[in-house]
This record gives structure tokens, C-alpha cells and sequence, in this order.
């Protein structure tokens, strides 16, 4: 890799900067088709292959597939914008911490609580001693002017114990929007995390909503609840951490000191007098204890630099980790995010060869292939933090993650993406994704998983999130899950490669317009 290096340097050193073409939107179609099913295929028949190992994050396999990228961008000619000592790289380099769970457990009353039995965690904790630690009965964990489980508490330094949901009157309506409409507050647990720990709170625990009990989640999420978890060294913080404690009925009302008969009528109160209740309650001990490996990372990065409005950067991205090995069995990820990250690389392919015969996109276009999505979107959020080039000067992320397959509810057709996120920061960008849907793919655009309401949230499960939490426009192309999600069985045999080679087109097209025209797309919404 090395010596790919210092060619590039070499071969970087002898390129001149080609003007931009008055034809310019007229060479769309023509270097679109440089994108084609035969191609991507290639591709991913070596990074969706079982030498590659599932990809893991931070494992060889994730490291031979960084290889193998950064070697197409060398083909292909795109720039490497990171210095990597003292010599030009393709690689972003970032550390990660390894956690892994020692002993772990919740003392209430006389009782000690097990872990993934009683309850489980999201996130991550650390509390390597022995903590004797206040609770706090939070209500529903939600403050609005209407209502508020937070005026007659303080929960600073202690931890807080909060009800899944929000309360409703009798009629079924919500408190909050007294409405028969629900607030975010009643499916969005992590919004009243966020908000507890703006309150002060050390720690938070979540009583697990009744659709789905402890046992059950934790029987179904075992795996993930288990593995070593991943997170970026320069946020670790060892003596705390920012998890969230699930806790099942059972241990929630021995913490509180009644019955579940009692904590129903509770309920009821509220619904019936619209009031919250809320109360300090008996100290509870904590141990979270962490065992901790440094793991190695990388972001793959290739730009083509752009004319009269090079300082001014399109981004392209997907994920190129997956899971890894479970249980013995490889997981691939043909389609998470095999599928996204051969696109990205056909569509590097076809810039490339644009500006090499003179028509060169006027913006920079940056490809971006991150690692860390599956642990948490540490790749993107690190290069977010940590941006190679300036985010002020970025005009919108276009990130691609899972289009190789077909979902339940498009059985029969193919032609059909999910894209998220478009219209939340940019009316533009929006425009300009359905006008060149209309004029060049004619696929079905289905915006279902755009809603706000939607319990999915997919519009935070994706390296775009850490662009748009930043304010830079975005568009997340989607298939939706199918059967191998995160399964063994997501293997290229079942990829469709002339869907991803049409939405590649959309991408491409989309990227095209978005480089080439006069005005930079603006930020005039902020949709959630």
C-alpha cells in the first residue's frame, strides 16, 4: 500500500486542472452508463467474500477491504487527501476502544439484580467499583409546558427512573399534544435520556415498555448485547459513560419500594388528574465494570477536485464494515453495505473518468467509504469531529446503505428506492433528487421511512446522521430490511445488481446536478 502511495503522489504532481465544460450537464447520461451491473458486481463478489470475514470493524477482513478500496481510487485516479506519516493517504485513521462486560450488576434492597436477565444496557457504562447511588422517580421523563415530570425534582448526580411512553387521559388522548396524536415523547426513549441527562442526571434507567418484555428483548439482542462494544478512544470517558439501563417491571418497583398493582394506579392518577408524580426514592449499588483493548481503524477517503468551485465539496458516502463472525458464521453483508460501498466506488469511477476527459465536475467530490457504522456510526461521526476537508464549505452528504435487495413490500418491483432525509435541511436538494429521478431513472420514490413518526427512525441509523446533525443537507438511499438482515445469509447470490446499478445512476445524476450548477443548495428547512 505503501508504494501505491507514493505513485499517487507522483501521479497527482503531473495532473492539471482541466476547466469546466459549457457542455457539462449534456455528459451526464454518458458517464452515468460508465456506472453498470457487471462492473458492481465485480466488486463485490471480492468484498462480500468469506476470505474478507464479515468485515468486522477493526478485524482483517475490515482491513484487507480498505485495502482493496483504496486501491480502486488509485485506479481510478481520485486524490488522497490525508497524510498518513508524513506521505499522502487514502486512510482516515481513528482509534477505537474495545469494551467488553467483567462484572456487572444492580443491588436493590437485598437483592442483587442480574444482568441480561433483569436488565441490559445500551450504550456504554463504566463504573469499575462498587456505587451506591440515589434514585429519582422521574414520571414519564418528559418537560413541556403542558407537562412536566421535572418541576418538584432534582435529579443532578443521581440516577433517574423513568416510564416508557406518555401518559394519556382517560379518551386515550395524549398529555402532551392533547391530542389523539402521540408526541415524540412517546416512542423516542432516547429524547427524554437526552433530556435527563441536561437535568443533571448521572445515570438513567428505563422501565422496558409492556410490548415487549426484558427476557424477551434480551433473548431476541443477545448477541449484540453481549459482543465487545466499540467505541471512539477520544470520547471515552472511563469513569462514566453515557448508557442507558433497561430494567424489567419486576426490578423497577422493588427499586421503587411498591407493587406493579401500585405503579399502574400511579399511572392512572396521572391520566386521570393530568398531573405528574414524581419523588426521590432509596439509594441503589451499581457496578459496570469494563475490561478495555485499543482497536485500530479506518476511513477510506479519494477525492476529485473540482474547477472554478473546487473549494466547495460533495459528498458521497456508505459503509464498507459489517459484523463480522457470529457464532462461527460468516455474515458478509452483500447487501449491508456491500451493496452501497461497490456503488460508491462506480460512482468515484465515473467522476474520475469525467474530469480526466475534461469534464470535470465544478465542486469537489469527495468518496467516502466509512468504517464503525454497525458499532454505532463511529466512522462518520469521527470524520465529522474530525473533517478532512472544511464542513462549512460542504455542500451535502449523499450516502448509500443497503440498495441491493427487495423488500416485502415491493415484491414484484424492483425500480423502487427509499430515500430519507432529503428534504429535512434543503427544499433544494430535495427538488433536484425528484427532478433527475424524473428525468434520467423513473424509479418509484418511497418516502415512508421520511416520517418523523415512523418507529423504524432510520433516518439516524446511518453515516448520513453525522453530516446532518452539522447541518449539511443529505439524502439516505435505502432497500428497506429483508430476512438476511444482519444474517449469515446475506450473500451475494441474492443481490440484484441492476436495482443497485440503477439507483447508482439516481446517485450519480443527483451528484452531477448538484456539483455542476451555478448556485450552492441551501440550508432553509430544519425538519426532523
Amino acid at each position: 500500500m505503501k508504494k501505491i502511495i507514493i505513485l499517487t503522489t507522483f501521479f497527482m504532481s503531473i495532473m492539471k486542472p482541466v476547466a469546466a465544460q459549457k457542455s457539462n450537464t449534456d455528459k451526464s447520461v454518458e458517464y452515468a452508463n460508465t456506472i453498470t451491473a457487471t462492473d458492481l458486481a465485480k466488486h463485490l463478489k471480492i468484498l462480500a467474500s468469506d476470505s474478507l470475514q464479515g468485515r468486522e470493524t477493526g478485524e482483517p477482513g475490515q482491513k484487507m477491504a480498505a485495502d482493496y478500496i483504496a486501491e480502486q481510487f488509485f485506479n481510478d485516479h481520485l486524490k488522497p487527501v490525508m497524510k498518513h506519516e508524513g506521505e499522502d493517504s487514502y486512510f482516515q485513521h481513528f482509534d477505537l476502544v474495545r469494551k467488553s462486560w467483567g462484572e456487572v450488576y444492580v443491588e436493590t434492597g437485598t437483592k442483587r439484580r442480574e444482568f441480561l436477565k433483569d436488565f441490559y444496557l445500551l450504550g456504554s457504562l463504566s463504573i469499575p467499583q462498587e456505587k451506591n447511588v440515589e434514585v429519582v422517580f422521574g414520571g414519564y421523563g418528559i418537560d413541556t409546558e403542558k407537562y412536566s415530570d421535572y418541576k418538584n425534582i432534582d435529579v443532578t448526580n443521581k440516577a433517574v427512573l423513568i416510564l416508557s411512553g406518555e401518559p394519556k387521559s382517560k379518551k386515550g388522548k395524549s398529555l402532551v399534544t392533547d391530542s389523539d396524536k402521540p408526541s415524540e415523547w412517546a416512542s423516542d426513549w432516547r429524547k427524554k435520556v437526552t433530556l435527563a441527562r441536561q437535568k443533571g442526571a448521572a445515570y438513567v434507567l428505563v422501565i422496558q415498555p409492556d410490548e415487549m418484555k426484558v427476557g424477551t428483548f434480551i433473548a431476541n439482542y443477545r448477541g449484540y448485547l453481549t459482543n465487545p462494544r466499540l467505541i471512539l478512544k477520544y470520547k471515552d470517558t472511563p469513569t462514566q459513560g453515557d448508557g442507558t439501563i433497561f430494567v424489567s417491571k419486576e426490578m423497577a418497583v422493588e427499586i421503587l419500594g411498591v407493587s406493579e398493582k401500585a405503579l399502574a394506579k400511579w399511572q392512572r392518577k396521572i391520566a386521570r388528574k393530568k398531573t405528574p408524580k414524581s419523588f426521590a426514592i432509596a439509594n441503589v449499588t451499581m457496578k459496570f465494570e469494563n475490561k478495555e483493548q485499543i482497536v485500530q481503524s479506518e476511513n477510506v477517503l479519494g477525492l476529485v477536485e473540482g474547477t472554478d468551485k473546487k473549494d466547495e465539496i460533495v459528498v458521497v458516502t456508505a459503509h464498507y464494515d459489517h459484523v463480522g463472525i457470529i457464532n462461527g458464521e460468516i455474515h458478509n453483508g452483500a447487501d449491508d453495505d456491500g451493496s452501497g460501498t461497490v456503488a460508491v466506488l462506480e460512482i468515484a469511477q465515473a467522476f474520475a473518468e469525467a474530469k480526466r476527459n475534461g469534464n470535470g465536475p465544478r465542486r469537489s467530490m469527495l468518496f467516502m467509504t466509512v468504517a464503525g457504522e454497525e458499532k454505532g456510526l463511529l466512522g462518520s461521526e469521527f470524520y465529522t469531529d474530525h473533517p478532512a476537508l472544511s464542513l462549512q464549505n460542504t455542500v451535502c452528504d449523499l450516502n448509500i446503505d443497503m440498495i441491493g435487495r427487495i423488500d416485502e413490500a415491493h415484491t414484484g418491483n424492483p425500480d423502487y428506492v427509499y430515500l430519507i432525509g432529503s428534504d429535512k435541511l434543503s427544499s433544494k436538494l430535495h427538488g433536484i433528487s425528484e427532478e433527475m429521478n424524473q428525468k434520467y431513472s423513473k424509479l418509484a420514490l418511497d418516502y415512508k421511512y421520511n416520517d418523523p413518526s415512523d418507529p423504524n427512525r432510520f433516518y439516524y441509523r446511518s453515516d448520513h446522521y453525522n453530516f446532518a446533525r452539522y447541518k449539511v443537507p443529505v439524502i439516505f438511499y435505502f432497500n428497506g430490511t429483508h430476512e438476511d438482515y444482519h444474517r449469515p445469509t446475506d450473500d451475494i447470490e441474492k443481490i440484484n445488481f441492476a436495482k443497485i446499478e440503477k439507483i447508482a445512476r439516481l446517485v450519480f445524476h443527483t451528484a452531477w446536478e448538484v456539483a455542476n450548477r451555478e448556485e450552492r443548495i441551501k440550508v432553509d428547512s430544519n425538519k426532523k
